[in-house]
């Protein structure tokens, strides 16, 4: 009797084992194809910039005391070059404005990640001639967002950059900070661009 009782139950494991075989091989399959369908849904972000790449003329606004409660503006006029590196996985910006203000004069690089699929953007100006710390982000639908930690005033704040209306001749930008975490922002510095073509003539 015990032979037998052993007998059936090794018979039971084995039917169990080959039904559960199937389940095991259709859920790992249906992993799988997860995995594949969150990989091709990842956003192929090296051309982002391509809507940037020549020379533009450009109107700067910018807020002359930003965090202080002040809604005093400036603005100013001036162009902009902006060039393609490594086939648009990074790109440099020239650029150039002059204002009742006075005259500003800097350079943007930036550089694509191939492992976050994430952009890096630095700042630099040319009165002190610093490569600043990065913004970084990436875009959604044609609109960029772009964000660091930083010290203002004695202070640690939020710095966030836009970019909209890429797919256009006119590009904006904005530059905002935030004190309280991101629960509020203050915009601070709005460009808008456009484009200038071959003739030395505004696009349209």
């Amino acid at each position: 009797m015990n032979l037998l009782k052993c007998i059936l139950g090794y018979f039971a494991v084995c039917s169990v084992a080959i039904i559960l075989q199937p389940v095991r091989a259709s859920a790992q399959q249906n992993s799988n194809e997860a995995n594949a369908n969150t990989q091709s849904a990842t956003h192929d972000g090296q051309h982002d910039f391509d809507f940037e790449e020549g020379t533009w003329k450009i109107h700067l606004k910018r807020r002359l005391h930003p965090l202080a409660g002040s809604n005093e503006w400036v603005d100013f006029e001036g162009t902009s070059v902006t060039r393609k590196v490594w086939d648009g996985r990074a790109w440099l910006e020239q650029f150039e404005t002059d204002g009742s203000a006075g005259h500003i004069e800097g350079l943007t690089l930036r550089l694509y990640d191939t492992q976050s699929h994430q952009w890096r953007l630095y700042w630099a100006n040319s009165k002190n001639g610093v490569l600043e710390q990065p913004m970084t982000g990436e875009f959604t639908d044609g609109r960029g967002e772009f964000y660091d930690q930083e010290a203002f005033n004695g202070k640690e704040i939020l710095v966030r950059y836009i970019w909209s209306e890429t797919n256009t001749n006119s590009p904006h930008f904005e530059q905002s900070f935030s004190e309280d975490g991101g629960k509020s922002w203050e915009v601070n510095w709005i460009t808008d661009q456009t484009r200038v073509n071959e003739a030395g003539e505004k696009g349209r």
